[in-house]
């Protein structure tokens, strides 16, 4: 299937993304800050970037423009517990600024597969 890299400071929840996705068939690498994922994407592109927008160090959205600024064909999924989509919020800025789609935390194992389903096709 696709090679995704997901980028997210909880290791817990980035270990059940990277066995929801796994399971749909995908390749998984993992990262736990935008610094070390922009690493990763350097040695090997991936198909998707699944990043979190509130990290230490690195956050989202500074890996969103720094990737987007490198590699602008990247498909990237922002998430985040830190707003909504709604206007004004930061998922809303993700996509402004570089982010094609966006989901909030807590999602279903569903609509994470459903968006990177869209962001491949």
């Amino acid at each position: 299937m696709a090679n995704i890299l997901i980028i997210d400071d909880d290791d817990a929840l980035r270990g059940t993304m990277r066995k929801i996705l796994e399971r749909a068939g995908h390749r998984v690498r993992e990262a736990p800050d935008g610094a070390r994922g922009i690493m990763l994407y350097r040695e090997e592109a991936a198909d998707v970037v699944v990043t979190d927008l509130i990290m230490p160090g690195k956050e989202g959205i500074e890996t969103i423009i720094e990737l987007r600024e490198e590699y602008p064909g990247v498909r990237i999924l922002a998430v985040s517990g830190g707003g909504s989509i709604d206007p004004g919020g930061p998922l809303t800025d993700a996509t402004y600024l570089g982010a094609d789609a966006a989901l909030p935390k807590p999602f279903t194992v569903e609509e994470l597969q459903d968006a990177v389903a869209r962001l491949l096709e």
